[in-house]
């Protein structure tokens, strides 16, 4: 006789694999009512978004506030269910797969594929109500940190004519990865050379960058690397009754300490000769930047400069326009002989910006062609 094999299938599992069948099943049977249920909670889903939005711009805007980030993470979660939403359902709201269904709902012409993609409606449609259930928030925003600048702004004229564009080419080789390093700016004495480096450091406070700090130390001729570290340690929080007695070398090895770590600017104003920037403490710039001024062409060079720009004099008609502006077009115009015996004045000038400065405000209330023949 043959074996006979019996296979035992009590109550528990049988209705354990019904519930499976069923629960397969009803990817299809359900799918009509899951997917407009789908569409409704998803329309309701963005209007509360819209809701809680329009709530998060107006702390913004009136408020100055900033959005919580348990805000944001929740609207961009929202706005990629959305597209994952519209990408199941299609331009035509999954009516395609709605349309293989036969015998009132409870078949498919296509079994296989009206599961998946009922499976799929279930599990979008369970997103949307949890997001839904996430989306009540009591506060959308708090109030903003205060913005600390890591450069403390300077006092200085607005940008002279014809600086603007070297303005802008050594701001691009600061904020470019890598920073360019060691940057000379280097021309004649008057011609500019402090006002764009005071632009650049006002710069920092008006445009947020990844710099920890933005250091400003006027050298001068009388080089002192003393008053150097003293000026860095000020603003870096080194400077303390401590600190003060410390030696060159001791102050060199905090300063190093702890730029090493940052990424930082430091810029350094009139140079006469080239600067020790190991015996300062000073890292050499790999993501920051050293940038100074200098008369000479050779401090570059002793300073290893990745780049020096040239501070030329101003053209003829950049000297006349900043000449003109400071002596103001009431007195211009004030005798038909002052324009040219003004424009002589500003040639006179050589396109110097402090000559062109000076000289055009002490002629701003001159409004007899005597009194600037006597200037000329």
């Amino acid at each position: 006789m043959g074996n006979i094999l019996q296979i035992a299938c009590d109550g528990a599992m049988f209705n354990r694999c019904l519930d499976c069948a069923l629960g397969k099943a009803a990817y299809i049977t359900d799918l009509k009512d899951n997917a407009v249920a789908l569409t409704t909670e998803l329309e309701q889903l963005i209007a509360a978004k819209n809701d809680v939005m329009t709530r998060v711009l107006n702390a913004e805007h009136q408020h100055k506030m900033k959005r919580l980030n348990q805000v944001q993470d929740w609207l961009s979660r929202v706005e990629a269910l959305k597209t994952e939403v519209d990408e199941l359902m299609g331009r035509d709201g999954g009516s395609q797969e709605i349309d293989k269904l036969c015998l009132g709902g409870y078949c498919s012409r296509n079994c296989k594929s009206s599961y998946k993609f009922g499976r799929k409606v279930v599990k979008r449609l369970r997103d949307v109500k949890a997001l839904k259930g996430e989306g009540v928030f009591e506060e959308v925003a708090a109030p903003a940190p205060e913005l600390i600048s890591v450069a403390d702004e300077r006092p200085t004229e607005p940008t002279v004519v014809g600086l603007q564009s070297q303005l802008e080419q050594v701001w691009r080789c600061l904020v470019q990865e890598p920073a360019a390093g060691i940057i000379g700016l280097y021309g004649m004495g008057g011609v500019g050379k402090t006002t764009l480096l005071t632009q650049i450091n006002n710069k920092f406070v008006d445009n947020p960058t990844d710099f920890d700090y933005v250091i400003w130390v006027v050298v001068s001729k009388d080089l002192q690397l003393e008053k150097i570290q003293e000026t860095i340690g000020k603003k870096i929080g080194l400077y303390n009754d401590s600190w003060k007695n410390k030696n060159l070398e001791e102050k060199a090895q905090d300063i190093f300490k702890t730029l090493s770590k940052k990424k930082f600017a430091l810029l350094l104003d009139d140079l006469w000769e080239r600067v020790d920037l190991k015996k300062i403490g000073v890292p050499l710039p790999k993501n920051s930047a050293v940038v100074f001024t200098t008369r000479f062409v050779d401090v570059c060079g002793g300073m290893e400069a990745r780049r020096k720009f040239k501070v030329a004099c101003l053209s003829d008609e950049d000297a006349w326009e900043l000449f003109r502006e400071k002596v103001g077009e009431e007195t211009i115009e004030s005798h038909h002989s002052i324009p040219e015996l003004a424009q002589t004045v500003a040639k006179e000038c050589g396109g110097l910006p402090l000559a062109l400065i000076t000289i055009g405000r002490a002629m701003a209330y001159k409004k007899t062609p005597e009194e600037w023949k006597i200037c000329d």
